[in-house]
């Protein structure tokens, strides 16, 4: 029994963390009872997790020594598989597999004369799967390692890639971040030209900005191969092909390898949630039936996404998805995933429908899918125990509790979860209420409402907030006006003030206040114009609005620049002071009728006035550590669009007068005093008091410390 139903090692700690979860204790019981049982099969039955997770090694195509080729492939509702190609002019019967247990089928083709390998590098294959009924079906191998389009086809082609001289890695690969700051990236729209961007393009051209700007993550979008473009890469085919509309896969490795020698790591954002419903180039009815990788039925069917759903309690499918995994960091180089669309995977439901309000009982119970859950939480276990300083994410919209703690303790094993209630915030605000009508605690609030224990990767905006339909923050904040106003030349309007100020405030108060890590949507660190929508019928297939245009943000005539100045010294202060590894913030002001926020985090104090008119003087601010204070990072500074009302040779000298539960407080000397009655929270032991105009953010930097 004690084998059957094995304890969950340090189960302990998450209930100590979070006492209300002892009443799902015997949940995470039974999910991790399931993860183990898992585990205990691959060890017993598969020669251990390391050659069942290098899956990718026997299965598809493969050369031996000799020259010969050892293909396998997956198929249980086969009557009958054959290999076809050029290599047999296309003769679909002449190479037949042999039939072998659970489903599988095996065959060998000998070398040619002299050791000649029998399938050529970038010759066209094709698996013939006879079903049950008879009839005949060509497909790609779930394998293939590259697939491209051909001339006109519609289809994709699945040639063989094993190129003479393969890439070979030249840097070694970066330590693991300790503050994650991601450039979120897709490298068919890494260009202001009209066309799908290579991955050389982004090699030359995006790297040397990511490095400048100051992040040590890249986050790659729509690598894993998808037939339609316009699916933004979540519509995927070919799980092993790195897209071949970017440029060949030697490509995607000089890439990687380029970012780690600039000391930036990348992450895949990986699809395990679904898979396309193309049978001709895509896992759907690979052996004929409608299930194999997925559930048959209703259930194997997304019904919102019109994708096919993977059955996660299937073993061929758990060796499929996890070797998919480790190809990509072996094969690649990854550092880690992003795994998307975790929320339609934890639930039978899919989220579909349904509205989480935090209420425990909503993670609990039936409608969970543990197969899902304990896949991801074999993920986990198999990266982490394999490749330690690689790096997983979850996209999780519904806040599964654990879901980013050890799976030792009955979690999930991620090491980020994505802080998504904060763009929704973000945008909430910009269409609903006016400037004076924000509520600095609702703010504070959404950014440090997250579970103690788990780590957050803020965001103000990623790739969701860009696409069409929907409004950057920048379009929300200027929208038309960016059209005509973005030139130094024309007139600073109001709604292009207000916008560059709250644009700033907005990207650095998420920065600093709402997570563990960060993440940005590549342009709108400079407040890309208008929206992201790739070719299809509905536009006309134009790449218009496909494309990134950095030249904007170089232009010393136009306002994007002071925006991406303050981006990148805003992530350079971050990487100096480390705030995002350090413990969440103390906010000691939150005042509602001054629109004034403040807290500190990792020896520096943050200053926000949202006020969209009012400045104020000798604003006493509760800090714990004494000493002298200056001004680190200023919205305001000219460089970044600002006004230029604070002097940054001020020296501010902490009192001890208590304020606000902080020891000190910071006193800069001015002509006016506010009266203590204006402010909130109860008294600290020091203080000081700074000058802060409107629509400003401040960071003071403790510079007794920073000695």
């Amino acid at each position: 029994m004690a084998a059957l139903n094995p304890v969950v090692p340090e189960l302990h700690r998450l209930l100590e963390r979070d006492p209300q979860l002892a009443t799902f204790k015997q949940d995470f019981e039974r999910r991790y009872t399931v993860f183990h049982r898992i585990l205990k099969n691959v060890e017993d039955n598969e020669g251990g997790l390391d050659k069942f997770t290098r899956s990718y090694q026997t299965f598809g195509i493969h050369r031996f020594v000799d020259g010969g080729l050892y293909c396998k492939e997956w198929a249980p509702g086969a009557e009958a598989v054959f290999l076809t190609g050029d290599f047999n002019n296309w003769n679909p019967f002449s190479h037949p597999y042999k039939k072998m247990d659970f489903g599988k089928w095996e065959l060998f083709i000998p070398p040619g004369p002299d050791g000649v390998n029998p399938v050529s590098h970038g010759s066209k294959l094709k698996v013939v799967i006879r079903s049950r009924s008879g009839e005949i079906f060509y497909r790609i191998s779930p394998w293939a390692r590259y697939v491209a389009r051909v001339g006109t086809n519609v289809t994709y082609e699945w040639i063989h890639w094993e190129p003479p001289t393969p890439y070979k890695r030249k840097h070694p690969i970066p330590k693991r971040p300790k503050s994650l700051r991601i450039y979120e990236s897709h490298v068919g729209i890494a260009s202001p030209e009209g066309k799908v961007a290579s991955y050389k393009n982004f090699t030359h051209n995006v790297l040397p900005k990511v490095k400048d700007l100051g992040y040590n993550c890249i986050q790659l979008m729509a690598i894993m191969e998808h037939a339609y473009y316009a699916s933004f890469g979540y519509q995927v085919t070919s799980y092993f092909a790195a897209s071949s509309r970017y440029g060949p896969p030697d490509d995607l490795k000089e890439l990687i390898d380029v970012a780690h020698s600039m000391g930036i790591i990348v992450l895949l954002d990986v699809v395990h949630s679904h898979a396309s419903k193309n049978s001709e180039d895509g896992l759907n009815k690979f052996d004929g039936t409608d299930s194999a990788f997925f559930h048959s039925g209703p259930r194997g069917t997304h019904s919102l996404w019109d994708s096919r759903l993977f059955d996660y309690a299937n073993w061929e499918v758990l060796r499929f998805l996890l070797s998919n995994l480790r190809w990509w960091i072996e094969e690649y180089g990854f550092d880690g995933f992003r795994f998307d669309g975790v929320s339609s995977m934890l639930y039978h439901h899919h989220g579909i429908g349904v509205g989480f309000s935090g209420d425990y009982n909503e993670y609990f119970g039936m409608q969970v899918d543990e197969d899902a859950l304990a896949y991801l939480m074999m993920s986990n276990h198999m990266i982490h125990l394999l490749h330690p300083e690689c790096i997983t994410i979850a996209e999780d919209v519904s806040g599964m509790p654990a879901l980013a703690c050890p799976v030792m303790e009955g979690g999930g094993g991620f090491d980020y979860r994505l802080a998504m209630a904060i763009p929704d915030k973000w945008i909430r605000l910009l269409k609903e209420f006016k400037d004076e009508e924000w509520n600095m605690g609702d703010i504070v609030f959404t950014l440090t409402n997250r579970r103690h224990g788990e780590k957050y990767v803020t965001y103000a905006e990623s790739h969701d907030q860009a696409l069409v339909g929907d409004k950057t923050l920048a379009f929300w904040l200027m929208d038309a006006e960016m059209y005509t106003y973005m030139s130094i030349i024309s007139p600073l309007t109001p709604v292009i003030d207000r916008g560059i100020q709250l644009h700033k405030m907005i990207r650095l108060i998420t920065h600093a206040l709402g997570g563990e890590g960060y993440l940005n949507f590549m342009g709108n660190e400079f407040g890309h114009p208008e929206w992201l929508d790739f070719p299809r019928r509905g536009n006309n297939e134009s790449y218009h609005y496909a494309r990134r245009q950095f030249h904007l943000a170089n232009d010393q005539l136009l306002r994007y620049r002071f925006l991406n100045a303050f981006d990148r010294d805003m992530n350079k202060l971050e990487e100096r002071c480390g705030w995002l590894a350090s413990p969440q913030a103390y906010v000691s002001e939150k005042h509602e009728s001054n629109k004034v926020i403040a807290f500190e985090r990792a020896n520096l104090l943050f200053i926000f006035n949202f006020h969209p008119s009012q400045s104020f003087t000798d604003y006493r601010m509760g800090v714990q550590i004494p000493g002298k204070y200056k001004i680190a990072l200023d919205s305001d500074a000219p460089e970044y669009g600002g006004h230029n009302r604070l002097d940054h040779n001020t020296e501010f000298f902490t009192q001890e007068f208590s304020h606000n539960h902080r020891d000190n407080s910071v006193l800069q000397p001015n002509s006016q005093s506010e009266s203590e009655g204006q402010f909130r929270g109860q008294q600290q032991k020091h203080h000081l008091e700074v000058y802060i105009p409107s629509r400003v953010a401040i960071v003071l930097e403790n510079m007794d410390i920073a000695k």
